[in-house]
């Protein structure tokens, strides 16, 4: 029965890799090994195309294995034939008989070097085989070299990181209006999981630190420059003007007011008309300075309002009483539980109405989201100097990356494959390659009668 039929080890004896594994050669012969003591971890189970495989690994190992079995009868049968007729028999039989034969050879040796790469052949532990078991860990590294080498140079990452040139494909993608629905869906999950990941506690945290860090430096003479700048450059004016602007609206509807406190705190023996009449003349009195107020910039009284905050900003910077006063206000705002609560209370339903906004595929959020990313893919794709600019920026970073952490992103390889189990590894690339080397069995059993065939003919031409 043919060996490797199985597509497990057979039982026996097998000392596996020397104590201590083998040593690693390549670029990567510094990396650490895992002691022997230290457990490997499987491959991921069966896939359905490694099912696939797996079959027909079987199927052509069977095709191999009868060839072998053909070639075998064959040479028996011719053998039996000599064996018979003795001198009498027939002259194709010293033909068939040697073709047989070396093919039987050929087969056998080449059922030989496929066997010993997976595992030992009939489970006799001959040097040199189950070289995939032994040796793992070296593959790894000599995989990983020859990408490092060959793949991860500065110069071919450049240039196929610049041949891409994903600013503009990117950019068109996203600016497809086909596109537009996953791109919300893309960008409303991304939300969402970075909102699962913020956990409520660590924010309010974060918030409590941020409001004592805030309240650490005095806030009067910031506010104070604050403020004398604001007025420097006339800032605050459209301010007075909006007081001014409410203070005339008051005054026009301030009439029945006006009446009920002169009713009120009036002399009690005054007559009712008289109060009609101060009442009517306070209200004209007042919308009419009001109104002068509010058409003429440079009223005394918006000219004092001026001062008055020009004076404020002094006190800020310069006045100990008044900071003072500011630091006690700002540390009992602070120090109130219900100031740290609301905000927490903010986050918590902020968070809630995001995460309910962006579920809605039709809602204003989510589409104002997507119009904003096509908006801005659109601008990129449609301006050469931003797309060049950051095709150039990407292609530095690609160099960057490659020049000083091509030999960590190749550990992954490494690394991986060291911890993989070497039985399960030898396994899982025989299914991998293990169909494609039957056919080295098939042409050895096919080379080797023909190379038999041809020294026999030979041998017959030169010596008869």
């Amino acid at each position: 029965m043919q060996p490797t039929q199985a597509p497990r080890p057979p039982a026996g004896p097998d000392p596996g890799p020397p104590r201590g594994g083998a040593a690693p050669v390549g670029r990567h012969a510094g990396a650490a090994t895992p002691s022997g003591d230290a457990p490997k971890r499987n491959i991921a189970g069966l896939s359905g195309a490694d099912a696939e495989r797996k079959t027909a690994l079987r199927q052509m190992k069977l095709v191999a294995t009868g060839l072998l079995l053909l070639a075998a009868v064959i040479y028996l049968f011719c053998r039996w034939l000599e064996d018979r007729d003795g001198d009498n028999v027939a002259a194709w039989v010293g033909y068939v008989r040697a073709a047989s034969e070396a093919g039987m050879v050929g087969a056998l040796a080449d059922w030989f070097a496929v066997t010993a790469l997976f595992r030992h052949p009939m489970g006799i532990p001959i040097p040199h085989t189950a070289l995939i078991r032994k040796k793992k860990d070296q593959i790894g590294d000599q995989l990983g070299g020859f990408i490092e080498e060959n793949f991860m140079t500065p110069e071919v990452i450049e240039e196929k990181v610049a041949q891409l040139a994903l600013p503009t494909r990117v950019s068109s993608w996203l600016a497809d209006p086909e596109n537009a629905p996953r791109v919300g869906g893309e960008a409303a999950r991304g939300i969402g999981f970075a909102a699962e990941m913020l956990d409520d506690e660590d924010i309010e945290k974060l918030i409590t630190a941020a409001m004592r860090w805030a309240a650490e430096p005095e806030w009067g003479p910031p506010a104070g420059r604050v403020l004398e700048q604001l007025i420097a450059e006339n800032r605050l004016e459209p301010v007075i003007q909006l007081v001014c602007d409410r203070a005339h609206d008051f005054a026009l509807g301030s009439q029945d007011l006006i009446g009920r406190v002169i009713d009120k705190d009036g002399p009690a023996w005054a007559p009712k008309f008289v109060n009609s009449l101060v009442g009517d003349r306070i209200y004209r009195e007042l919308v009419e300075f009001s109104f002068k107020v509010k058409i003429d910039p440079q009223h005394q009284v918006r000219l004092a309002m001026t001062a008055m905050m020009a004076q404020l900003a002094d006190d800020l910077q310069h006045d100990p009483a008044t900071i003072e006063r500011l630091e006690a206000i700002k540390s009992e705002l602070l120090e109130r539980d219900e100031v740290t609560g609301a905000a927490s209370t903010a986050w918590k339903a902020g968070k809630a109405l995001i995460e309910q906004l962006l579920a809605d595929p039709n809602g204003t959020l989510r589409t104002t989201l997507t119009d904003s990313i096509i908006q801005i893919a659109e601008r990129i794709r449609d301006d050469e100097v931003l797309k060049n600019k950051m095709n150039l920026w990407m292609v530095r970073v690609a160099r960057h990356i490659s020049e000083n952490y091509s030999q960590e992103i190749i550990s992954v390889i490494t690394e991986t494959v060291r911890g993989w189990d070497a039985e399960d590894t030898s396994n899982k690339i025989e299914l991998q390659v293990g169909r494609d080397l039957q056919f080295i069995r098939i042409n050895g059993t096919v080379v080797g009668s023909l190379a038999g065939l041809a020294i026999y003919s030979a041998s017959v031409l030169l010596f008869q």
